[in-house]
């Protein structure tokens, strides 16, 4: 009697994150099988709880839709696996372009990264405004993390999503939560004032700088300074050492005109060499003093809480916007009122108010 073949997917069940997404071969042709299947929302979700990447992989591009009939069904999934999310470490890392942002992760990641605290990093690429299109390449840049068993990459397209995050990155958290993962690193398009959104997601927000830039004295002026429970800055290496040196006093100064976190967190400015791999344990050590801290003053868990309702009414922002564009009565109007401005009968105001009457 032949010896009944072992399937790829119950292997990934049995032994957790065997290989990450862009490596296992086996796993791609057995994610576009299952799409073929329309695997139901019952069965995604059990085998995402029970580990399977492939089956979070999917997950993640059903939230990411905009159709309707994926996002029921990511609603659903995301019902399901709620009850066994919330355990991680939330991290929201950002910096200007060129800071290092993912050779600091790839370093962070690969320090931290094992078989008790598996790794899922949520990298958003920035899209172009006139294709909204987008490279997608953090998998490429983190050459050496995406092969590590327990690290997980995802990359998604920033899209017109103001928060420098991904539209449905706060979802997708729940999911890779749910599916087994420790620690999740949020790595963000850049820095800027519409950027804040990914504080009202994470933990730990760490913002990364340079030394020389020019802006250790500007970047007090900045809201996103005072958001930040950690300032590194990277690259603090070779002949770049000692100018290292000069803005982590500068920004040590500028912290403390800031009042102090509900938690009575004093933020901290490290000095780290990702490309060296210089400073990347002191890095995760102060995070996890930073949540053992939260926790033990019962801010955590209040801080999630707050949240939660932020996301609550920005959701609900996200579906009125979506329904009011969808009416087809307003889509009518609409074109109807545009051509009045262009005429200069009516004011962008007026037009406005008349078509939020309709609804």
């Amino acid at each position: 009697m032949p010896t009944k073949k072992t399937h790829p997917t119950t292997q990934n069940k049995q032994e957790g994150i065997s290989k990450t997404e862009i490596t296992n071969a086996n796993a791609i042709s057995n994610f576009k099988e299952k799409r073929k299947r329309n695997i139901s929302a019952e069965s995604l979700a059990k085998a995402i709880i029970d580990g399977d990447i492939v089956a979070l992989s999917q997950a993640i591009t059903l939230i990411e839709s905009s159709n309707p009939t994926h996002t029921e069904k990511a609603n659903q999934i995301l019902s399901l696996c709620l009850p066994h999310a919330n355990n991680s470490i939330r991290v929201g890392i950002t910096g200007v372009p060129g800071v290092g942002k993912s050779t600091f992760i790839e370093a962070l990641g690969t320090h931290i990264a094992s078989e008790e605290n598996k790794v899922a990093v949520l990298a958003v690429d920035p899209s172009s405004s006139i294709s909204q299109g987008s490279i997608l390449g953090d998998k490429t840049r983190m050459e050496n993390l995406v092969k590590n068993k327990h690290v997980y990459i995802r990359p998604s397209a920033a899209g017109n999503s103001l928060g420098g995050v991904a539209r449905k990155t706060r979802e997708t958290i729940i999911l890779c939560e749910a599916c087994g993962f420790k620690t999740i690193l949020v790595e963000t398009v850049g820095v800027g004032q519409s950027e804040t959104a990914v504080h009202s997601m994470v933990d730990f927000f760490l913002l990364l700088k340079l030394s020389g830039a020019g802006d250790e004295l500007q970047g007090i002026k900045r809201g996103i300074i005072e958001l930040a429970d950690a300032i590194v800055i990277n690259k603090a290496d070779g002949d770049n050492l000692q100018k290292a040196k000069i803005a982590k006093t500068e920004f040590s100064r500028a912290l403390h005109l800031y009042p102090p976190k509900a938690n009575n967190w004093k933020p901290q400015v490290l000095l780290t060499s990702a490309i060296e791999n210089k400073g990347i344990d002191k890095a995760w050590e102060l995070i996890l003093s930073y949540i053992k801290t939260s926790k033990e003053q019962d801010t955590f868990r209040s801080k999630r809480i707050s949240q939660n309702k932020f996301w609550l009414y920005q959701t609900i922002d996200e579906n009125l916007k979506s329904t009011f564009y969808q009416n087809s009565k307003i889509a009518k109007e609409l074109a109807l009122q545009i051509e009045a401005i262009e005429q200069n009968k009516t004011t962008p105001f007026a037009a406005a108010q008349y078509l939020l009457g309709l609804l």
